[in-house]
């Protein structure tokens, strides 16, 4: 594995090895210490991030590494200096890249041009170690993957859901995006999920209708109705059309009733779920949130080959 910039090319086989992975570092982390002894991670941001951030900078030190933070929004990836130089510049310096861009053709273009491995930490189409943490907050909760039923409600055209679209159908759970008219997600993406459900024996539905596909679902899954990128005009007008789709504690009893809440937050309480919801006993955001540290530097150390 030379970089990780969506899930696109991956199997279960891939999935499976990362989770297996990431679980013996959360049970055993100080196994793992000073095995990244002297290397170097760089981080990018265009967007900011509290979790991205933390659990990539926490993860280096505690394999024994250092990372660089760069905040690069005031001088956009590709302005001041092209993508191609400074992924050549970059690789001269670092043993590892991770960037959180606003466009997945940038952080494909930083990876072609770096000599060193480069991470996603989030794009406008894909967000890839979320979804990768995501798989193991599951199977950690009910044990298994293959056969369970995932429900995303709210935007359906946003990086959670094209990640989890390719993430749920390589690995087999039936995925259904509950989402408004014009806001479904890519047709490219679902076409390449429909695929791997192929292979897995999974199913893929997209529904307007929130009550029925959340219908005996053993997940719900939330996220913010106002990405970074949305316009503050914007805001009361996609309150509007996505309120319909809120996660509510009526909604929650449509699905299973050992069911479990998720959100990759942040999360905005009266906006995607109610604060009944999100801290409410089904929810398990914040073990979704902390399982970001032990996935990261799974995917860390399989890109360095030190696992």
């Amino acid at each position: 594995m030379k970089y990780l910039l969506s899930l696109r090319y991956w199997n279960k086989e891939m999935v499976d090895d990362l989770i297996s992975h990431a679980s013996k570092i959360k049970k055993n982390p100080e196994k793992y210490f000073d095995i990244l002894k002297s290397k170097t991670m760089l981080m990018i941001f265009e967007k900011p991030s509290l979790r991205t951030r933390a659990s990539f900078e926490v993860g280096m030190t505690q394999l024994g590494g250092h990372a660089i933070y760069m905040d690069i929004k005031d001088s956009p990836l590709g302005k001041k200096e092209s993508i191609e130089d400074t992924a050549k510049t970059s690789s001269r310096y670092c043993d590892i890249m991770m960037a959180r861009l606003f466009k997945q053709d940038s952080i494909e273009k930083l990876a072609n041009n770096a000599t060193v491995p480069v991470i996603n930490g989030l794009t406008d189409i894909f967000h890839p170690c979320q979804i990768l943490s995501d798989l193991l907050t599951i199977y950690e909760k009910k044990n298994k993957l293959k056969g369970l039923k995932l429900c995303f409600v709210g935007d359906g055209n946003n990086n959670i859901v094209h990640s989890l679209l390719l993430g749920c159908s390589i690995v087999g759970i039936n995925i259904s995006i509950s989402c408004p008219k014009k806001h479904e997600p890519l047709g490219w993406v679902i076409d390449l999920a429909e695929k791997n459900a192929k292979k897995s024996d999974s199913k893929i539905e997209i529904l307007n209708n929130a009550e029925k596909a959340v219908d005996n679902v053993d997940i719900v899954y939330a996220d913010t109705w106002m990405s970074y990128h949305i316009p503050k005009e914007q805001e009361d007008e996609r309150i509007k059309t996505f309120k319909p789709y809120q996660v509510t504690a009526k909604l929650m009893a449509n699905a299973k009733e050992d069911a479990i809440f998720m959100n990759c937050l942040p999360a905005i309480r009266g906006q995607e779920q109610t604060a009944e919801v999100i801290d409410g006993k089904q929810s398990i955001v914040f073990d979704q949130a902390e399982n970001r540290l032990h996935m990261q530097k799974a995917i860390i150390l399989k890109l360095l080959h030190k696992i």
